[in-house]
């Protein structure tokens, strides 16, 4: 059959009518501005058309090309119109199965699990923002371990904790994509945690103040929502996840009972911890009390409470190293340093447990009262009273 007989001048110049190159190529042309490119084949007898796309973003080289991979596709007995639509559903298919995709949805499914309803981005964070910008938009069936290994590799030492986190996730992700009827295995991402072999883990401690420098800022703290909770946080000794979730009913006359799901668990599951309260922390939480809201003694701009972030924008401004829960280790150095505290009671302040099982079954007084008077004279060396 003769074919090639079109050329970019003759089609060019065409007005509206229908031009032929041979072979089954055609085009359609709609006045001399543009038109449409079809190969018509004949299967078992029955004529068929399909479309290949318009002229001039689709060009007579491209066009040629497409019609000959179709006769290829014909001749071994398919039916190159029902090969196209194959190629277009398994495309879609893999669009709307991205990793991102299923990161979501893995991501809405616990939300009710965890705190604050994920909003803190503690769960999907380390994913969110190390590995999603990668191959978040990959399809998740086909993404391999050497795939997750490259995503992985800038971050596997350089960032060991948030790494191991963001791999554990991806492994969730994985599970759950499988369990919505996709062909993906966590096997994959195991596979990847082998490519990239053991981490140098470098433990780095979290940027502290020195306890001789807390006094000074602490008098420079404001009375806005932000500051009274880092003068909270100071006075307390607690965790800043404690703190930021503190909530009015909570706070009793002179303690702060922090429920177990806002304390840290160690081997054990978390106990509700009390925490005493100095005189100087009780009127940072009465000045809190007045910008109150929904409860939270320390609420976020729009609902639930304020974000870590928050405050440590707030050190961050005046061009400090040191990080809000950096003020744990402050005020323990100080105890050790200028006090001659005990070292259970020291450990107690900060919610340590000290000791083995044993004798933590035989010590089962939270040693309020000893640490009442601690925080009592830690209160009074921060405001220099």
């Amino acid at each position: 059959m003769p074919r090639d007989k079109l050329t970019d001048r003759k089609i060019k110049t065409a007005d509206t009518q229908t031009l032929s190159d041979g072979a089954g190529l055609y085009l359609r042309k709609e006045g001399r501005a543009q038109g449409r490119w079809y190969y018509r084949f004949t299967l078992a007898g029955r004529r068929e058309v399909m479309g290949l796309g318009g002229w001039p973003t689709v060009s007579l080289k491209e066009a040629r090309e497409s019609r000959d991979h179709w006769q290829k596709v014909l001749r071994a007995g398919v039916n190159p119109k029902t090969e196209r639509d194959s190629a277009r559903a398994q495309l879609k298919h893999a669009n709307e199965n991205t990793l991102e995709e299923w990161f979501e949805r893995k991501f809405e499914a616990l939300k009710p699990q965890l705190r604050n309803n994920g909003k803190s981005a503690r769960w999907d964070g380390p994913l969110r923002n190390h590995i999603m910008p990668k191959i978040g938009a990959r399809p998740i069936e086909q993404i391999d371990q050497f795939e997750i290994e490259r995503a992985f590799k800038p971050i596997w030492n350089a960032k060991a904790e948030t790494a191991e986190k963001a791999i554990q996730r991806l492994a969730m992700v994985f599970d759950h994509a499988a369990a919505g009827g996709l062909n993906v295995s966590r096997e994959t991402v195991r596979k990847a945690r082998l490519l990239l072999g053991k981490q140098e883990r470098v433990k780095r401690p979290i940027p502290a103040m020195a306890w001789s420098d807390v006094p000074a800022f602490y008098a420079s703290l404001g009375e806005g929502t932000t500051e009274l909770a880092l003068r909270l946080l100071i006075l307390t000794g607690t965790r800043s996840g404690s703190l930021r979730n503190c909530r009015i009913d909570q706070i009793q006359g002179h303690v702060w009972t922090i429920p177990p799901e806002f304390m840290k668990a160690q081997k054990h599951k978390a106990e509700e911890f009390e925490v005493p309260l100095s005189e100087e922390a009780l009127a940072v939480i009465d000045q809190a009390a007045k910008l109150s809201r929904d409860g939270f003694l320390f609420p976020g701009r729009s609902s639930g409470p304020i974000s870590d972030m928050t405050l440590t924008a707030v050190m961050r401004r005046r061009g400090l190293e040191a990080r809000p829960h950096g003020f744990r280790s402050s005020l323990r150095s100080w105890i050790a340093d200028a006090t001659e505290t005990p070292f259970e009671v020291a450990e107690a302040v900060l919610a340590h447990k000290v000791g083995n099982s044993v004798s933590q079954a035989y010590q089962r007084s939270n040693l309020l009262e000893k640490r009442r008077a601690l925080m009592k004279r830690w209160a009074g060396f921060v405001t220099e009273n």
